[in-house]
């Protein structure tokens, strides 16, 4: 799998061009590649000086980027995608914290009979997991979540439909695994993100480790859908939906992610949205009487809303 993910990354920076900054929507018309990245900015900051009315200082950043390389011929097309999203915040007092951390790598590879048809066999594949260690704050002595613990790959094969007129993708697969690693031991021990725990003794000695892998089978419905609604928004809307064949078949995850892009010129932009999920392998962490607590599985929900410079080139 480790060969997977370096194979992909090393796909993705072969066609990378440092020597040209004009952003084009064009597929090259010698190997059918179309090529564009996006790197963006967004900072945020509020100050007080003896405000009658009080408040905290702070300031907040977000870096982040696409790396898209698409390959398209009359009945082939190849999608690829790099995201990444790491942000901080820091408050008069409080120490710096984490906003956000996104690593993903996407693939979709489909081919259809004729030109007719929007239908196409497809095959997908892809993984997520996060930069650095992540807290329940304010609690920062014990992580609840380390890159590669966990990290999510998805691998399967179904139809894919892609409309380019209405700017709409669906993909629906009756067959996708879907592998959990917790590659941190101490995580992997207490049965994080749904992989099996370790067994303890009545002594509380450990008689054996918790797995650092899950493998599950199940049914995978995504869709994709990006327009601009109104002069200069522009809507960018993403849904995935798995749900396990043996473990609880019918109990859906959900992430969902829809955005609106307010386009101020060519390299300033505002940003509005929000991040859904529901996985109910994820058990949430409280602090009850000064100690962390797991309890059961929750909704988690982010809301997004920033300024910033945005660079487009290929």
């Amino acid at each position: 799998m480790r060969f997977l993910v370096k194979s992909f990354v090393f796909l993705l920076f072969t066609q990378f061009s440092f020597s040209q900054i004009i952003q084009t929507k064009l597929p090259d018309t010698l190997s059918h590649w179309e090529k564009k990245n996006t790197i963006g900015l967004d900072i945020s900051q509020i100050a007080f000086l003896n405000w009658n009315a009080g408040g905290n200082s702070s300031v907040s950043g977000l870096l982040k980027g696409t790396i898209v390389r698409k390959y398209t011929t009359d009945n082939v097309r190849w999608l690829n995608e790099m995201i990444f999203k790491y942000g901080v915040n820091k408050q008069d007092g409080v120490e710096l914290r984490k906003t956000d951390d996104v690593f993903q790598l996407n693939s979709t590879f489909g081919y259809r009979k004729d030109t007719v048809s929007n239908w196409y066999h497809s095959a997908k594949f892809n993984f997520s997991t996060q930069f650095t260690n992540g807290y329940s704050y304010p609690n920062t002595e014990k992580a609840i979540s380390k890159p590669f613990a966990p990290a999510y790959i998805f691998l399967g094969i179904g139809a894919e439909y892609s409309n380019k007129e209405k700017r709409i993708n669906v993909y629906i697969s009756p067959l996708t695994q879907k592998t959990t690693l917790v590659l941190a031991q101490e995580l992997a021990n207490q049965g994080a993100f749904g992989v099996t725990k370790a067994v303890f003794d009545e002594n509380g000695v450990l008689v054996s480790e918790g797995k650092k892998s899950r493998t599950e089978l199940g049914f995978l419905i995504t869709s994709g859908y990006k327009k601009e609604v109104f002069k200069n928004i522009v809507l960018e809307n993403r849904l995935n939906l798995y749900s396990d064949y043996i473990n609880k078949f019918g109990n859906i995850d959900v992430d969902w992610q829809m955005q609106f892009d307010l386009v101020v010129n060519k390299y300033v932009r505002a940003n509005i949205g929000a991040h859904l999920i529901y996985d109910d392998d994820i058990k949430a962490k409280e602090e009850i009487n000064g100690e962390q607590v797991t309890v059961g599985p929750k909704v988690q929900l982010k809301q997004m809303l920033g300024i910033g410079i945005v660079y487009n080139f290929i």
